[in-house]
Order: C-alpha cells, then sequence, then structure tokens
C-alpha cells in the first residue's frame, strides 16, 4: 500500500493517505452547473405553477438554496428538503411517480431535465482534477469516485474520466444496497471498503456542504473541500480541513 501527503497554501495534512475518494459533480466534472440549472427549472416551474397556501414560501429557486439543500444530496432528498424549507408538504409516492403532486414525481422530473441539458451541454471535466487523480495513481493511491446520482457512469463516460477511477460508488449502488445519501458517509464508506484502506487512511475530496459533513462524519482522514461558490467559510465550518478553489492548488508529497 502506497501512502502519499496532500498539502495546500499554509495546511499540510497531519496524517499520510492511501486512498482519495471524489465527489463527481462540482469536483471531477463540471455538471454541478447542469444540476443547478436542472433544480431550478423544476422548482421554478413547480413554484408557479402551485396555488398560493398560508404558510408557504413560493420564491423563485435560488442559488443559496442549491448549495444548502439539494447539492450533493440524492434527488429526492434534496426534494424532500427543500419543500421542507419552504413549508410546503407532498406525499412520497412511489419510485416510478411522473406526477408533479409527489416527492417522487419531483425528483424524476428533475432526473429528465438533467439529462436533457447534459445531452446540450456534455460533461466538461476540470482539468486540474483530472490531473491531480492521474498524479494520486502515479505513486501508487488508490482513487474512487462517489456520487448520489444514477447518471454517474453516464457522466464519466460523457467527460471521458471513467478510467481514472478503481473504484465507483453512485446513487445505483444507494438503491440496490441500501445505502444512505449524503450528509450521511455510507457511501464514502463504501467506497473505501471497496478500495481496501479504512476511512482514517483515506482522504474525501467534496464542494458540497452536504458532502463535506459526510466526510467528518465518517472519520476520514482528510477532508478537502472545493469552494466553486464563493462558499469556503460554509465548508470549513461544516467539516472541511482545508478549502482550495481548485485541485490545482493541492500537492502530493510521495514520500511518506
Amino acid at each position: 500500500m502506497s501512502f502519499v501527503r496532500l498539502r495546500a497554501p499554509g495546511w499540510s495534512a497531519a496524517a499520510p493517505v492511501a486512498a482519495v475518494i471524489f465527489d463527481l459533480d462540482g469536483v471531477i466534472t463540471d455538471t454541478a452547473t447542469v444540476h443547478a440549472a436542472a433544480w431550478k427549472a423544476l422548482f421554478d416551474r413547480f413554484l408557479s405553477t402551485r396555488p398560493a397556501q398560508v404558510g408557504e414560501d413560493h420564491r423563485p429557486f435560488s442559488d443559496d438554496d442549491y448549495r444548502r439543500l439539494v447539492d450533493g444530496k440524492a434527488r429526492h432528498d434534496g426534494v424532500a428538503s427543500f419543500l421542507t424549507e419552504r413549508g410546503i408538504h407532498l406525499e412520497t409516492g412511489r419510485p416510478d411517480d411522473e406526477s408533479d403532486a409527489t416527492v417522487h414525481g419531483l425528483g424524476n422530473a428533475k432526473n429528465r431535465l438533467f439529462l436533457e441539458v447534459l445531452a446540450a451541454r456534455r460533461a466538461p471535466v476540470f482539468p486540474s482534477s483530472a490531473e491531480m487523480v492521474s498524479r494520486l495513481r502515479s505513486c501508487g493511491v488508490r482513487t474512487a469516485v462517489v456520487s448520489a446520482s444514477e447518471n454517474c457512469a453516464a457522466v464519466l463516460d460523457a467527460g471521458g474520466v471513467a478510467g481514472l477511477f478503481d473504484e465507483r460508488v453512485d446513487g445505483v449502488d444507494a438503491r440496490v444496497h441500501g445505502l444512505a445519501g449524503k450528509p450521511d458517509p455510507a457511501l464514502f464508506l463504501e467506497a473505501a471498503a471497496r478500495l481496501d484502506v479504512p476511512p482514517g487512511q483515506a482522504a474525501v475530496v467534496e464542494d458540497a456542504i452536504a458532502g463535506v459533513q459526510a466526510g467528518r462524519a465518517g472519520a476520514f482522514g482528510v477532508v478537502i473541500g472545493v469552494d466553486r461558490f464563493g462558499d469556503g467559510r460554509s465548508l470549513r465550518d461544516n467539516g472541511a480541513d482545508v478549502v482550495v478553489t481548485d485541485l490545482g492548488k493541492v500537492g502530493i508529497d510521495a514520500d511518506v
């Protein structure tokens, strides 16, 4: 097993790691913007057509709503979080619902919107992120990608980066194996188990508040936050050991 020590300006990890587990959307691929666009289209349409009711907040979906309530979560969990925040109650419904009258129906509608936007925009990859994964692998460090999305494999293929990772844990695994979504650490812990590396000897790289919370809750050795939205303080406050705006700022020292 090979170890490296990670560092960034003004920070160095207290302990070396043998594996690094990356979130997908917003960390490896620039698909967080695709998800945000799909969420906004979904909720703005839903809120604009829903009759006014006492106690419900029908303001348009905002960037802050995306970061706090849905980013990094399984889509049905994201729907539930947003509706609760806005004082709106819907039945959970069935997993195959297509009605806007249920949580599952809204989640499925969001997925269709995401796939439509993805087909139009493709899946751009952050070059520095792909470079970091390649550097880790050249040092003998194992890598995994984690996503709450059931579209993870399609996004990796669209970005041409599927071959960079030893393991993938995604929304399909969560559904099949009953793994709780972020901020629960279950997805990250499953990735560490598949890599055969204890959590304390692995790093988590995340851009979402729910993601850094999951990394901290799972007792991972290092939690790196990637600030794509000017939200570095929230990432630190919720569990990140260090926050960078780009993974090109993370150094890798192999001689440990």
